[in-house]
C-alpha cells in the first residue's frame, strides 16, 4: 500500500495494518485507545463498587499501583526513554493513556523541579457531571498514588505533591496541579 489511509470508510483491506494509516488518523486511534482503557476503569470501578463498596477504593488503588509498573516499563522500552530525573518523567507522562484525555501542561524548571498543571482532565470532568459527587475523594487519592508510583518506579528519590485537586470551585479553575522534584 502505497498512499497513507485517513479513514478506514472504503472497502475492506484483508491485511491493513496500523502502518498504513496516517499520523493523523493513528493519533485518533491512539486517543481512542485512551478513551477504551479509562472507559474500562470506570466500568469496573462503579461493577466493583456495588459488590463491595466500602473495599473499592483499596481495589481500585491497587490496580493502578500494578498497572502503572507496566505502563512505565512499556512506555520507556517502545520509546527508548533513558534516565530517571524529572525530564525522563515528564516524558513519561506525557505518553500515558491518561495524558491522551487532558489538556496539560508541563513546566520544567530544572532536572530536578517541574510542575505540571491540568487544565482539563476527561475523569474530572465524568465525576463533576454526576449528580452524587461523592468520588473526588477517588479522583485525588488514586491519581496521587499513580502520580507517585510512576515517579518512584523511575526514582525512588523523586517526590510528587499534589499542589491542587479536586472539588474545584468553578469549571475555570484548573483540575489538579503537581509538583515534582528530585531529592539529591
Amino acid at each position: 500500500m502505497t498512499k497513507k489511509l485517513s479513514n478506514y470508510s472504503n472497502q475492506f483491506l484483508p491485511q491493513v495494518k496500523p502502518k498504513d494509516f496516517t499520523h493523523e488518523a493513528l493519533a485518533g486511534l491512539l486517543k481512542a485507545y485512551a478513551k477504551f482503557l479509562f472507559g474500562l476503569d470506570g466500568m469496573w470501578y462503579r461493577r466493583v463498587r456495588e459488590k463491595i463498596a466500602d473495599e473499592v477504593l483499596a481495589c481500585d488503588v491497587q490496580v493502578w499501583q500494578d498497572f502503572v509498573k507496566f505502563e512505565v516499563a512499556t512506555i520507556r522500552r517502545q520509546l527508548r526513554i533513558r534516565g530517571n530525573d524529572i525530564t525522563a518523567l515528564m516524558k513519561v507522562l506525557q505518553l500515558t493513556p491518561w495524558f491522551q484525555l487532558t489538556e496539560s501542561n508541563i513546566v520544567i524548571e530544572s532536572n530536578s523541579r517541574a510542575i505540571l498543571t491540568v487544565a482539563y482532565c476527561a475523569t474530572l470532568d465524568a465525576l463533576e457531571n454526576k449528580s452524587d459527587r461523592t468520588e473526588y475523594e477517588s479522583c485525588t487519592l488514586v491519581c496521587q498514588n499513580i502520580r507517585k508510583n510512576i515517579a518512584h518506579l523511575l526514582n525512588p528519590n523523586i517526590q510528587a505533591e499534589c499542589l491542587k485537586s479536586p472539588p474545584r470551585k468553578s469549571r475555570d479553575d484548573v483540575c489538579c496541579q503537581w509538583e515534582f522534584s528530585l531529592e539529591k
